[in-house]
């Protein structure tokens, strides 16, 4: 593994854990926590944007172009992350196992077709 794809995997690892846990406490009322939720959320996204132009200096790469078609891709990532999300809270907190294990998978096979349609198909 190269260092560069190292010190991306950790500090997106820590980025995604941290606004993770922002989203928790922020949208969770049990715990009552809904500032510094928004505290954890805020610095788990300033290092993901950290995360990315490390990475792209360490890689010597450019910034991706924002492009219709990237526009696009990141739009359909975050339908098919909110689909998925949906099917785990139909199970999780609905009890309603057959449409949230449906509604989940429709959300994997989204996020899987992510793949060809930034790689392309050879």
């Amino acid at each position: 593994m190269k260092k560069s794809s190292f010190v991306a995997l950790l500090l997106g690892t820590v980025s995604g854990v941290l606004f993770a846990l922002g989203m928790c406490m922020a949208l969770l009322p049990e715990w009552n926590a809904f500032q510094e939720g928004v505290i954890f959320g805020g610095i788990g996204l300033v290092l993901g944007v950290i995360t990315v132009l490390v990475w792209c200096k360490m890689e010597n790469k450019k910034l991706p172009k924002l492009s219709g078609k990237n526009l696009f891709r990141v739009i359909y990532a975050v339908v098919a992350v909110l689909v998925l999300g949906t099917g785990m809270c139909l199970c999780l907190v609905w009890q309603q196992f057959v449409w949230g294990t449906l509604v989940g998978l429709l959300g994997i096979v989204m996020l899987i077709a992510l793949i060809p349609m930034i790689k392309g198909i050879q």
